[in-house]
């Protein structure tokens, strides 16, 4: 199947979270606009990316809803979020992947940003410092929030990193 694209339905999923609580993207999107980021807990990327993801969740998650969907079990999803300091619901997609495979995912970090009907409005893969900047832009602008500094002055932040 080939991935989902900017402009593309989403598909629609329910999934647990480390929990055991389900949680639907439908839900979700009933809500407002969705970050949605698939991950592995071993990926160097994912555990790059997956904290600025925070940061756009701080900035943004009273409006928004920010989905992890991982690759893993809930009890070391669970030890990624505490480890990285992720404080959005991530939720289980093990069992040979059936939504990674719908999405048609090839490589992690894979972040979505969905608009509240449904569509893909960015898709990003690894870690890009210009998409995470276009979601964040994207989200101040459709939630009427002053857009965050993502990245500190002192940080070195490369442009690109592979998944």
């Amino acid at each position: 199947m080939a991935m989902v694209q900017s402009g593309q339905e989403a598909p629609r999923f329910t999934l647990s979270d480390t929990g055991g609580k389900p949680l639907a993207l439908a839900e979700a999107l009933a809500k407002g606009p969705v970050v949605a980021a698939f991950f592995k807990i071993s990926c160097p990327t994912c555990q790059f990316t997956f904290p600025f993801l925070e940061r756009l969740h701080r900035a943004f998650g009273d409006r928004a809803a920010f989905i992890g969907v991982s690759q893993d079990d809930a009890g070391i999803t669970e030890e990624f979020r505490l480890e990285y300091g992720i404080t959005f619901p991530c939720v289980v997609d093990e069992d040979d992947y059936p939504v990674s495979r719908e999405y048609g995912l090839t490589y992690v970090p894979t972040t979505y940003l969905l608009s509240p009907d449904g569509k893909v409005s960015l898709l990003s893969v690894g870690f890009v410092k210009d998409d995470l900047l276009r979601i964040s832009t994207e989200l101040a602008v459709s939630l009427h929030k002053p857009e965050p500094l993502l990245f500190g002055p002192e940080e070195i932040i490369p442009d690109y990193k592979p998944g």
